[in-house]
């Protein structure tokens, strides 16, 4: 086992585990530190950027994936069809780009990341950078017509302002044990979610829970589509022609075992290959001798294009979001106009 696998199992073991213990007295390290950082900012020793419109900011408390990318592409979705025109700034994480650029859906991955592509092949307007309020300001100034700034993983990039902060929470590992890097997955302490707008939780499906009241926590859950050939976007699926032990699945994301939970619960029996989160694949990762079919997801699929032959499919899945969350960003969207 890895070393971080090592410590993203002692951060959601059931107990304390010695290995966590031992790392608190670094937690508490960390812990300063984010404080400081922060408290800079709030007392204007180090200036956020404004942009002219709204920013509101999709991210998390713990390190890792919890289903950011599908909630703020189906929040896009949901403001466009309400009449706004979103743009999606992201870091860019895994890729080698530094300066601000803008993203299309053709770009190699290994410069832009896998995330932003996933928004570029939405049609949305998408800039990447290190700088993120420099690349926000680059987003704006080269599409006028955007009137709202979705910010991509940006819950503790306090340089650019934000007009309203969305969390999301994986109801199934919640914050793990509560303990701050590199003892637990905490980026901020748990007591940040109290100064958010609202907390998302990404539930199994869409009766896991019970309604939400609205804010400030609602739900979502990912509705899956329908499989799709990464090589012949006309082929499909033939899963009773895959013989036993030919199919193998892979996923370079942060929580893979919900990927091969979800192809078990379809019925289908996989060779399951983890990877680690934003994984740049190459051909010898899948070369799986005998593999009739290798299923993946959306995020793993953008960068296997290059040699993706008629064996590989991919699993869209599309975020369902209460509807309340929806009225209550364009609730804080009219209210900072109205400012």
């Amino acid at each position: 086992m890895s070393l971080a696998d090592r410590l993203v199992a002692t951060w959601y073991a059931p107990k304390l585990t010695p290995l966590a213990r031992a790392l608190w007295p670094l937690s508490l390290i960390f812990g300063v530190l984010v404080a400081f950082r922060r408290t800079l900012y709030r007392v204007g020793l180090v200036r956020s950027h404004a942009l002219r419109v709204p920013v509101i900011v999709v991210g998390n408390v713990t390190i890792g994936g919890a289903g950011k990318t599908p909630l703020a592409l189906a929040l896009a979705n949901a403001l466009a069809e309400r009449g706004r025109n979103p743009g999606i700034v992201s870091r860019g994480y895994g890729g080698s780009n530094v300066m601000p650029r803008a993203v299309a859906s053709g770009d190699d991955p290994h410069v832009v990341g896998d995330e932003p592509l996933l928004y570029a092949r939405a049609g949305l307007p998408v800039w990447i950078g290190r700088r993120r309020a420099a690349a926000a300001q680059a987003l704006v100034a080269a599409h006028p017509n955007v009137d709202v700034v979705i910010d991509d993983d940006g819950l503790q990039h306090y340089a650019l302002a934000r007009t309203m902060e969305i969390v999301v929470v994986d109801a199934a590992r919640e914050l793990g044990n509560g303990m701050l890097l590199p003892a637990g997955p905490l980026r901020e302490p748990a007591t940040r979610l109290l100064e958010t707008d609202t907390v998302v939780r990404l539930v199994s499906r869409d009766d896991a829970y019970p309604a939400s009241a609205g804010a400030p926590s609602t739900r979502m859950w990912l509705e899956t589509l329908p499989w799709r050939n990464l090589a012949r976007a006309e082929l499909a699926p033939t899963f009773d022609a895959w013989e036993p032990g030919t199919v193998h699945a892979v996923a370079g994301i942060a929580h893979p075992e919900r990927f091969f939970a979800l192809l078990q619960k379809l019925g289908l029996e996989a060779h399951c290959h983890a990877f680690p989160d934003h994984h740049f694949y190459t051909r010898d990762d899948v070369a799986f001798a005998g593999a009739r079919a290798i299923l993946m997801t959306e995020k793993d699929a953008v960068k296997c294009v290059a040699f993706a032959d008629d064996r590989f499919w991919y699993l869209p899945v599309r975020a369902r979001i209460d509807p309340a969350l929806v009225e209550l960003v364009l609730e804080r969207l009219h209210g900072s106009q109205a400012a």
